[in-house]
């Protein structure tokens, strides 16, 4: 009945979250204050970020599908799928230092005009390896534009409102999330999957003029000395630095936390034998991430990130908890909205977190370290977390991915209240 009920009134929930949200973004206070060139370029910056995700997205229920389609096995189609997280982990390193060397706005068109081109090398083939190897290109996509949007919009935003800023410009990950699944689903249905392909890369490639006008801020260089000094210490050896391990380490753990959920939460409501259709309980978490993001980002200028950080790692550990125990449609679905609005306050305070113990000239770097950790933890939570699957169960394996988030909150828990004793004044 409950599963019912919530399918009937999927999009006029969907609907009415986006419209309040994007109400709300359209009034906000803090855009007010920022010069024209600035308001511009986070106009131009989040279009593009809005068609991006909804790119990516309208894929995520008709992808694996069409590879099975193509006459994969299971265990192949998993193999593809896994090599996004592959194309992550090359790519995002070189494109770090790109951003900082280079340009965050170059390192941007990349991430665009590899998701517009992507859907295309579907289109082309059936092939198992050539899938692959599309796949792990589209991951770069996601390399580029994660490392390059964020550090853009630390770039523009003012110091002082830094969390409120990237908090209500970080509403482009839900927004495409709620959007993209539900066009991508109803179109494949519809149309078949060439016309979803070409619909895909064609936001795509809208996002991608979009990102063409935006004229980015001259990156602060440091002296030539500590320039070279920067960029000559290996990439991975930032993870020793105090300012980074933790986030590193936090966002890996809960990386495979995210992974685990990605990847078994169909077959564990399968399993269970509950009537519930799952992309509702994406939809609750995309609902839930799409609400507290307006929230927390004014609130962590005033009372620092740590706190924010600490209870979106408790509610990771409860939804866990929750999936592990859940028996009925109601159970899960508010096992995927905590979920949601753990990772709504996550990602965008983690980030800022980050930026705040950064240098400009460093931060494409850092940037594309910290997030690589959350890359690491999906990649291998397929293959490690189906290990356990095998031993325990499902069931049992939310009780691991747990235990998994629980350390992630112990972690951070000593540094994750008031200010951040690690943050540098006046970036």
């Amino acid at each position: 009945m409950l599963s019912a009920l919530l399918e009937d009134s999927q999009i006029l929930q969907i609907s009415s979250s986006l419209k309040g949200g994007i109400a709300e973004v359209i009034r906000l206070r803090v855009f007010q204050t920022l010069q024209p060139v600035q308001r511009r370029n986070l106009m131009f910056l989040f279009a593009a970020g809005l068609l991006f995700w909804a790119s990516l997205a309208s894929l995520l229920p008709t992808l694996s599908p069409y590879i099975k389609q193509a006459g994969a096995s299971d265990r192949e189609v998993g193999i593809v799928m896994g090599a996004f997280a592959i194309g992550l982990l090359i790519f995002r390193p070189a494109l770090g230092r790109r951003a900082d060397q280079k340009s965050r706005t170059e390192v941007l068109m990349i991430g665009m005009v590899a998701v517009a081109i992507a859907p295309l090398g579907y289109i082309l083939t059936q092939s198992i390896p050539l899938l692959f190897l599309i796949r792990a290109f589209h991951g770069l996509s996601i390399a580029a534009f994660t490392t390059a949007f964020s550090a853009l919009v630390t770039d523009l935003a003012p110091p002082q409102n830094r969390g409120e800023v990237l908090g209500y410009m970080t509403l482009v990950n839900p927004l495409g999330m709620a959007l993209g699944p539900a066009i991508g689903g109803f179109l494949q249905v519809w149309a078949g999957y060439t016309p979803l392909f070409l619909f895909s890369a064609g936001l795509g490639f809208v996002g991608t003029l979009c990102a063409t006008q935006i004229k980015a801020p001259p990156i602060e260089r440091a002296s030539s000395a500590a320039s070279q000094k920067i960029h000559d210490i290996p990439f991975w050896k930032f993870l020793w630095n105090p300012r980074l391990r933790i986030p590193a380490f936090v966002l890996l753990l809960i990386g495979i936390a995210f992974g685990t959920l990605a990847v078994f939460v169909p077959l564990h409501i399968r399993e269970t034998g509950v009537n519930l259709n799952v992309g509702l309980f994406y939809t609750a978490a995309a609902i839930a991430s799409f609400g507290v993001r307006l929230l927390t980002g004014r609130a962590s200028d005033n009372h620092g990130r740590g706190r924010f950080i600490t209870i979106s790692l408790l509610l990771y550990a409860i939804s866990m908890v929750l999936l592990w125990r859940a028996h009925s449609a109601s159970e899960f679905l508010l096992a995927g909205f905590i979920e949601g609005a753990g990772g709504g306050i996550f990602i965008p305070m983690i980030v800022v977190l980050t930026a705040d113990r950064s240098e400009p000239h460093e931060r494409g770097r850092v940037f594309g370290l910290c997030l690589a950790g959350f890359d690491c933890g999906v990649a291998i939570a397929g293959p490690v977390m189906g290990y356990f699957a095998e031993a325990i169960g499902y069931r049992g394996l939310f009780g691991v991915a747990a235990g998994i988030a629980l350390l992630a909150f112990v972690s951070f828990v000593t540094l994750g209240s008031g200010r951040d004793v690690y943050a540098l004044p006046n970036h």
